[in-house]
C-alpha cells in the first residue's frame, strides 16, 4: 500500500479521537465550538436567571420536621405507635412497621411578611424568609449517605457520572479565566468523595478545584501551593512560555488528548491564578463588620463563616459554581443524629449566623439577584423515633431552600404528608431539582449533553422536568 493512502483503520482510528469534539461542538446549537478556550465563556440556550450557584450542603440529612417542614400533627400523636408506609423497608435497622411518633424539641413559628414557619434552631435564617423559596416535597434515590450524596451530585447512584458543578462548567464555562469555573470548599472525604466533584468522563478541564478539606481549620483552606516565593515571576513566566512552546507541540502531534490537553490548560491557569487568588481567598481583606455579619470570630460560628464568607468572595469574583460543606470524614456525618436529635441544635448554631450572613452579604452587594443560593442535604429524616431519641434517614420527603437567581422570594412549594414522612403534593425529584437549576442558569438539561460510551448523557440522566412554578 502507498505511503500516501490512509489504512481504514488508521482513519476509523482517527475519526473516532473526534467524537467527543463533536459532542462538544453540539452543546447549545454548537455555539460551544466557538469558545477559543475551555475557559471561555459560553452564551447561553436563553436568558439565564442566575450567572452562579452557590450550593451550601449540609452533609448528613437535616431533620425537615425539626427545621423548616412544620408538622403540629406530631405533638398530637406524640409517642403513639402508628403504621407509616414502608417505614421497615426503607429504615435501617430495628424497624418494625409501626413506629412511635416523636414530636420536634423545638418550637415553631411564623416569620417575615410571607408568614413561613422556622423552628427556633434557625433564628438568624428565619429573618431571611421573605427571600427565600422553600421546597416541601423532595424525594430522592438512596436509603444510605454514600447512594444519596453521590445522586444529589451527580444524579446517579452506580455509575461514575459527572458532577452536576463540572456540568454546570462543561455547559457555561467562566466567567473570569482567571479562575476554575468550579470550587468547593472543604469537601469531605467520605461518602463518594471525589466523584461528588470529578469530571468523570467530560473534558478534565471542567472537575472541581478544591479549597481546604472537611477536618481541616477554615484558615488553612487554600488553594495549596499557588505562589512560589523562591523564584522570580519573570523567571517563572520564561519557564511558562518554554513549557508552552514544548506542550504546543506535543498538542500538534496529539490534539485530542484530553489529559495532555487538560494539563496544559492548568499551567497556565495556574499562572494567572498566582496573580488574582491568594488576594480573592484572603478573608483578612474583608471588613470587621462584614466578618462580624458570618459570625467569624465567634467560637460556635467561625469556621463556618469563613466558608461561606470565602464562598462569597470567590462566587463574586466570576466562579460559576462554588460549594462550601458543612461536612466531616466520619462514618455518621454531622447532621446523622440516629440517636441524641438534640444534637440537631450544635450544627444549627454553627451554621445558621454563617448562612443568614451570606445571604445577607449578597442582598446587599447586589448579587443575590443573579446568584443562586440553594442550601440542603441528601435527604431528610423521619418523623418516629429510631432508640429513644433519634431518627432514621427519610429519602421520601424533605426541605431545601434556595435563594436569589429569579426564584420567588417568600414562597413555599409542595408538602409532605400531616407527618412529614412522605412528599405527596408537587413532588420533586432530585432530578427535577437538578433540571430546575440548570434553567435558573439559560441551560437545558435535555440538550447538554455529552457522548460517551456509544450514548448520549446528562445530569438528568433520562428523567427530570423544570419546576417553572419556583420562578418569578
Amino acid at each position: 500500500m502507498h505511503s500516501d493512502v490512509l489504512a481504514r483503520r488508521a482513519l476509523l482510528k482517527s475519526a473516532a479521537c473526534g467524537f467527543g469534539g463533536l459532542a462538544l461542538a453540539g452543546l447549545a446549537g454548537k455555539s460551544a465550538s466557538a469558545a477559543t478556550s475551555p475557559y471561555q465563556a459560553r452564551p447561553t440556550l436563553f436568558p439565564a436567571r442566575a450567572k452562579r450557584v452557590i450550593f451550601i450542603f449540609m452533609q448528613g440529612g437535616p431533620s425537615h420536621v425539626d427545621t423548616f417542614d412544620y408538622k403540629p400533627r406530631l405533638a398530637e400523636e406524640h409517642g403513639k405507635k402508628l403504621a407509616f408506609k414502608d417505614a421497615r423497608k426503607l429504615a435501617k435497622t430495628g424497624m418494625s412497621g409501626n413506629e412511635q411518633v416523636m414530636m420536634s424539641p423545638w418550637k415553631f413559628k411564623q416569620y417575615g411578611e410571607c408568614g413561613r414557619w422556622a423552628s427556633e434552631l434557625f433564628p438568624s435564617i428565619a429573618q431571611h424568609v421573605d427571600d427565600l423559596c422553600f421546597v416541601h416535597s423532595l424525594h430522592t434515590n438512596g436509603v444510605a449517605h454514600g447512594p444519596s450524596t453521590i445522586f444529589l451530585h451527580t444524579g446517579t447512584t452506580n455509575f461514575v457520572r459527572p458532577s452536576m458543578g463540572a456540568w454546570i462548567s462543561y455547559g457555561l464555562g467562566n466567567e473570569n479565566e482567571n479562575l476554575p469555573s468550579f470550587v468547593t470548599i472543604n469537601p469531605s472525604l467520605g461518602n463518594g468523595g471525589p466523584r461528588n466533584y470529578g469530571n468523570a468522563f467530560l473534558p478534565a478541564h471542567y472537575q472541581g478545584t478544591t479549597v481546604g478539606r472537611a477536618g481541616q481549620p477554615a484558615r488553612d483552606a487554600r488553594i495549596q501551593f499557588i505562589t512560589n516565593d523562591s523564584v522570580p515571576l519573570s523567571e517563572q513566566k520564561r519557564q511558562l512560555e518554554l513549557l508552552s512552546s514544548i506542550n504546543a507541540d506535543q498538542l500538534a502531534r496529539r490534539s485530542h488528548d484530553d489529559e495532555l490537553s487538560a494539563v496544559v490548560n492548568s499551567y497556565e491557569m495556574a499562572f494567572r491564578m498566582q496573580m488574582h487568588a491568594p488576594e480573592i481567598t484572603d478573608i483578612s481583606k474583608e471588613t470587621k463588620a462584614t466578618q462580624d455579619l458570618y459570625g467569624i470570630g465567634v467560637k460556635e460560628t467561625d469556621e463556618f463563616g469563613q466558608q461561606c464568607l470565602l464562598a462569597r468572595r470567590i462566587s463574586e469574583a466570576g466562579c460559576r459554581f462554588v460549594q462550601v460543606s458543612y461536612a466531616d470524614n466520619t462514618a455518621n456525618p454531622r447532621w446523622d443524629q440516629h440517636s441524641k436529635i438534640q444534637l440537631h441544635a450544635t450544627h444549627a448554631q454553627a451554621t445558621d449566623r454563617p448562612v443568614a450572613g451570606l445571604l445577607a452579604d449578597l442582598k446587599a452587594r447586589g448579587l443575590l439577584e443573579d446568584t443562586l443560593v440553594w442550601w440542603g442535604g441528601e435527604f431528610g429524616r423521619n418523623p418516629f423515633t429510631q432508640g429513644a431519641d433519634g431518627r432514621d434517614h427519610n429519602p421520601k420527603g424533605f426541605t431545601h431552600f434556595f435563594a436569589g437567581g429569579g426564584m420567588k422570594p417568600g414562597f413555599s412549594y409542595g408538602a409532605t404528608d400531616e407527618f412529614g414522612h412522605e412528599a405527596v403534593v408537587d413532588k420533586m425529584h432530585m432530578h427535577d431539582v437538578h433540571a430546575t437549576i440548570l434553567h435558573a442558569l439559560g441551560l437545558d438539561h435535555e440538550k447538554l449533553t455529552y457522548r460517551h460510551a456509544g450514548r448520549d448523557f446528562r445530569l438528568t440522566d433520562v428523567e427530570g422536568r423544570v419546576v417553572k412554578d419556583l420562578f418569578i
